[in-house]
């Protein structure tokens, strides 16, 4: 979200100070046993955030059946979670390792803003995708797949991003070792309006608000199929559960990832100075770093079709594809919701698992891929 720590900066501002001063004044606020334990958690976060996401690439560039308009979104996650931990989880890694910061202020800075950047992309990103997939099982749309909206879609996170994380750099607010020494963010402690008028705008736009949105949509998304549950029972009670757990991991994930980090942020900023401790201000930023392990788990492969590319990328023949999560139903109703959102129009229509590859039924004058999925009618 904001950046990768959660910040209880510590921002020396002595003139003339070189950066190695800089740093050591901000270092060995934790205690030797606890920056190896720290090193330990992002070396494993680092490894496999980069070995999950890694996977999702080789995926998009293998199999063509999976480089649907929507899909654009879930690389896009990938990407910026990949990107997080090449650019920001290693140097913390480091820093952890040896104790205090590496790279002087203006590597700080950098580093802030990159992996801020990254960060709230991704989280903009799993926004877009929650009211994509309500959007499309709700909606019963006959238009061709459309790559613009997505790419549309994928442009704007990047653009509402920078928008987000250019202003620090520019002096409305800033950013600035964290309290353990070994990382930098936004500077949540610094004592100014500017600086509490920006906090406040970035919880409420960038965390805040992709919260409701999500909630919303999936809330919408588990009402829509438990009217679709009541119309045919038998044959959509096992898709609701899929869709309830789907969408219960989704949230639950998303809130455990980043609430903790907002809400330690907000008591570092208008709590009272020294309130937040060391180890308090770096289990959040663990648990937010986590979020690029977690991501590829819950939005790629729980997807039958990138399960079952998976098992096919991988020569898993001892475990059917069949077998895979699927959090969205092959075949289900699609319900379409007049404008006032009463009445409800029951068409029998074609739709992708777990999440919502395709927007219109796929085309059988071809014949499917391996990939595709098209799980047996329930």
């Amino acid at each position: 979200m904001f950046s990768e720590e959660a910040n209880f900066n510590s921002s020396p501002n002595g003139t003339g100070s070189t950066d190695q001063d800089w740093a050591d004044s901000a270092s060995h606020k934790l205690s030797r046993s606890g920056l190896n334990v720290v090193a330990v958690f992002l070396g494993s976060i680092m490894l496999f955030g980069f070995l999950n996401n890694l996977v999702v690439l080789v995926l998009f560039c293998k199999f063509k059946t999976l480089r649907t308009p929507v899909n654009m979104l879930l690389l896009n996650i990938s990407v910026s979670d990949l990107l997080v931990c090449l650019f920001g989880t290693t140097l913390s890694f480091a820093s952890s390792i040896r104790g205090r910061w590496l790279v002087g202020k203006h590597g700080c800075m950098w580093y802030g803003f990159i992996n801020s950047c990254f960060g709230i992309v991704s989280l903009i990103s799993l926004t877009i995708l929650s009211y994509e997939r309500y959007s499309t099982l709700t909606v019963y749309n006959k238009r061709p797949p459309d790559y613009r909206k997505p790419l549309l879609a994928v442009l704007s996170s990047w653009l509402y991003s920078l928008l987000w994380t250019v202003p620090p750099l520019l002096g409305w607010s800033s950013y600035g070792l964290e309290g353990a020494g070994t990382s930098c963010s936004v500077t949540w402690t610094s004592d100014t309006a500017q600086s509490h008028s920006y906090i406040i705008c970035l919880f409420i736009f960038c965390l805040g608000l992709p919260v409701l949105i999500m909630v919303y949509c999936y809330g919408r998304l588990l009402y829509a199929v438990k009217q679709v549950g009541r119309i045919r029972k038998t044959a959509a009670r096992r898709r609701e559960y899929h869709i309830l757990f789907m969408v219960m991991t989704t949230v639950v994930c998303y809130l455990l990832c980043w609430m903790p980090y907002g809400v330690v942020a907000m008591m570092a900023t208008f709590g009272r100075p020294g309130l937040i401790t060391p180890i308090a201000s770096v289990v959040p930023s663990l648990l937010a770093k986590s979020s690029t392990v977690i991501n590829p788990i819950i939005y790629i492969l729980m997807n039958k079709q990138f399960y079952r590319c998976f098992l096919i990328l991988f020569h898993c023949k001892g475990r059917s594809p069949e077998n895979g999560h699927s959090s969205m139903p092959s075949k289900t109703t699609a319900l379409q919701l007049n404008r006032r959102g009463c009445s409800l129009a029951v068409t029998n229509a074609v739709l992708p698992s777990a999440m919502p590859n395709h927007a219109t039924p796929q085309d059988h004058s071809q014949p499917p891929s391996p990939c595709e999925s098209q799980s047996p009618q329930a």
